[in-house]
């Protein structure tokens, strides 16, 4: 088995194909690269055998979308899951739930026993293994590349996506008509079993925590916590809002434009599929350089506004030589805003609650993308796919604009690196983890001059604290002694203050600095500790300590 982190190179250069120099990400990729390959042959079988069995639309699109649900409904619980476990064998276990799936619809299918009903239950069960499974695979990206290499890695996944869902439902239907549906659910299965073959192959190094590990409930309340203190997490889903649900358009309805309005066939529409990935991939090997030479935010919008262009195309153009041209922009505008959301998503958090916000950007694209879709499908029935086209590129250009403001640029210069400079509480008596609540007081010395420079870095710790664990918060000046400020915050039990000192980071380190340089007296700011509870100690516990960068 393979160290991931031991055969990585030193310092290697960070060009477009740079992390395929790592032997595990390599192996990864390839793997995921498979399965999507797989997913796409799967879900062509299963959509012929619903119309070639009941010949409805409405069961077709019934399999359709038993496959995008269940990311909505489990991407929270699964990036949860994959923060609080480890991740390495939570991976093995959707996995071989997927292939379980995979190969029960080839042997169903083999006997004749696959019944309309069945195929949209399993089919739900294998978008249940998808959604449980996408969270980890995204969070484990910067585990296998350093991170000068991981907007190239990301890049790299979503050229992947795209090369998969480009020749994908080719290979599909190439499979079932040639050899069946069996074959189809079969070839799942194979792509799974290579998937758990490279996961188990992965010797993963995680960071070692004295603490328990966190229980699903209090995972998740943490993970949602942190997203409502995190400024640029909470940029990234703004601008997932404002593109995904206008983008939607084009998948939606561009069958309604082949088939309805050009009279086309699968193969025209296959072709045009190919265009989209195509441009997705083109876009992709180029976004290194045009990120050195761009604002983030100012390739999003850009990338935003062509996205627009390429609706209006689809909306306006009815020739078979200038469509090919509209979607290869379509992929190129789709993946810059793609690949620097995901890049915007790892960067903005610290790798102990990194799956989980990744796990809320899935959730908002996919529930985005299924919005999208249902919106200007109804509106395209009740008027025209050029008007429904042409008003989701409006949206598009209004949506791009608006948040335009809102800034994901600068999250790779994040140091989110545990800081742990905290030290060990001293204790002069034991105190269990399930003692609550715990009082922190911090005392601070402050001139009159700084008195506004304290204050406005202690609104910054305040968003640390109550991002990190703090229910309550607050700075109190003592009217008696001018310049003494007190600053409290409260965390629900003496683990969940624990927790605090793993989870300070770098960045956050550099505000306490500040903090203690504008501190004034010979002492150092006094750290008090006050625990309730009632374990067999007196009803509250205090615990001072004197140190320099709490």
């Amino acid at each position: 088995m393979v160290n991931a982190r031991t055969s990585q190179p030193p310092a290697p250069a960070a060009g477009a194909w740079s992390p395929l120099k790592i032997r595990m990400f390599r192996s990864i990729w390839l793997a995921i690269l498979a399965s999507n390959i797989g997913t796409w042959v799967n879900d062509v079988a299963a959509a012929w055998v619903m119309a070639e069995r009941t010949g409805s639309p409405l069961m077709v699109a019934l399999v359709q979308s038993a496959t995008t649900v269940p990311i909505v409904l489990l991407a929270l619980a699964a990036g949860t899951l994959a923060d609080i476990v480890d991740r390495r064998t939570y991976l093995l276990a959707t996995q071989g739930w997927m292939l379980a799936v995979a190969a029960l619809m080839a042997v169903l299918t083999s006997l004749g026993m696959l019944t309309p009903q069945l195929l949209v239950l399993l089919t739900f069960c294998m978008g249940c293994g998808a959604a449980m499974a996408m969270p980890a695979q995204a969070a484990i990206v910067s585990e296998l590349v350093p991170q000068s290499m991981l907007p190239s890695a990301v890049a790299l996944n979503s050229i992947g996506i795209n090369i998969a869902r480009s020749i994908g439902p080719a290979v599909g239907g190439l499979i079932v008509a040639q050899l069946g549906a069996v074959w189809a659910f079969g070839f799942n299965a194979i792509t799974f079993a290579a998937m758990l073959f490279v996961v188990w192959g992965w010797k993963r190094d995680p960071k070692a925590s004295s603490l328990p590990p966190e229980g699903f409930g209090a995972g998740l309340k943490a993970g949602l916590r942190y997203a409502s203190r995190a400024g640029r997490l909470q940029a990234v889903l703004i601008k997932s809002v404002g593109f995904f649900f206008f983008a939607a358009a084009m998948n939606a309805l561009l069958p309604v434009v082949v088939r309805g309005q050009m009279h086309g066939g699968a193969g025209q529409y296959g072709m045009l599929l190919g265009c989209i990935g195509i441009g997705a991939v083109a876009g992709a090997l180029l976004l290194p350089r045009l990120r050195a030479q761009l604002d983030r935010d100012l390739l999003v919008l850009l990338a935003t506004l062509a996205l627009a262009l390429s609706l209006v195309g689809l909306a306006l153009t009815r020739s078979w030589y200038l469509l090919p041209v509209v979607m290869l922009v379509n992929g190129f505008a789709w993946i810059t805003v793609l690949s620097s959301l995901q890049i915007a998503a790892q960067t903005a958090v610290p790798a102990w609650v990194r799956a989980r916000a990744l796990a809320l950007y899935i959730m908002v694209f996919s529930a985005g993308m299924a919005a999208g879709g249902l919106c200007w499908g109804a509106l395209a029935q009740r008027t025209s796919p050029e008007l429904a086209l042409l008003v989701a590129a409006a949206g598009a250009v209004i949506g791009g604009l608006l948040v335009w403001r809102v800034r994901i640029a600068g999250t790779e210069d994040l140091n989110l690196r545990p800081a742990g400079h905290w030290p060990a509480p001293e204790l002069s008596v034991p105190v269990s983890n399930d003692r609550g609540p715990v009082l922190v007081t911090i005392e601070y010395r402050i001139d009159a001059a700084d008195r506004a420079s304290f204050q406005a870095q202690m609104r910054a710790l305040g968003t640390v604290r109550r991002r990190d664990g703090a229910v309550v918060w607050g700075v109190v000046e003592d009217v008696a002694s001018p310049g003494i400020h007190l600053e409290y915050f409260v965390t629900p039990s003496w683990l969940e203050h624990l927790r605090q000192h793993e989870r300070i980071t770098a960045d956050d380190k550099a505000i306490q600095e500040v903090l203690r340089a504008l501190h004034r007296g010979e002492r150092a700011p006094v750290v008090r500790h006050f625990v309730g509870g009632h374990d067999p100690l007196p009803a509250a516990c205090l615990i001072t300590t004197a140190i320099s960068d709490r």
